[in-house]
């Protein structure tokens, strides 16, 4: 790790404001996934939760990420033609200084994309981030989608009370 890589432990943030959520409708929430490249794909591994962090792309409403031969998701991911295995996927866009952004949780079944060439139009169309050897595809079909943006919040109007003054 180098010096651009850490924060100053000493470093002094000024407080932010509450921010308000606003529900966002599942085109809406899809579109913002589909333009960050960057998610967290959420599974179950040995009966716990596990996260990974994966580049994606979007295709239609589905979500596909690369995997390399020895990933876990390969080896419990069924095969393909099966019901799927049920994961949850995340991404999100907040700014750290503001606390204003956008962030979306897509929950699904995913599966093993067979076909080879589906395999190779998505291995053309996704690079992977890492320097490894991708040769699985996953394809996530949503279910639930589920997307908020964090907003200003909007102040109640100070109350004036009978002598006078503001009440805060």
């Amino acid at each position: 790790m180098n010096d651009e890589d850490t924060q100053q432990v000493g470093e002094r943030r000024e407080p932010v404001a509450p921010r308000g959520m606003q529900q966002l409708p599942r085109d809406e929430s899809l579109r913002l996934l589909g333009s960050v490249p960057l998610g967290r794909l959420v599974f179950t591994q040995n009966a716990l939760p596990a996260i990974r962090p994966v580049n994606h792309l979007l295709d239609g409403t589905d979500i596909v990420v690369r995997l390399n031969d020895g990933a876990t998701l390969t080896s419990i991911a069924p095969p393909a033609g099966e019901a799927g295995l049920v994961v949850a996927y995340e991404a999100d866009a907040i700014d750290p200084l503001t606390h204003l952004g956008w962030s979306v949780i897509v929950t699904g079944y995913a599966r093993l994309v067979a076909d080879p060439a589906q395999v190779d139009r998505y291995q053309d169309l996704l690079r992977p981030w890492v320097a490894q050897t991708m040769n699985g595809v996953l394809r996530i079909q949503p279910d639930l989608v589920t997307g908020f943006r964090l907003v200003v919040a909007q102040q109640p109007a100070a109350a004036v009370c009978a002598a006078g003054g503001e009440v805060r």
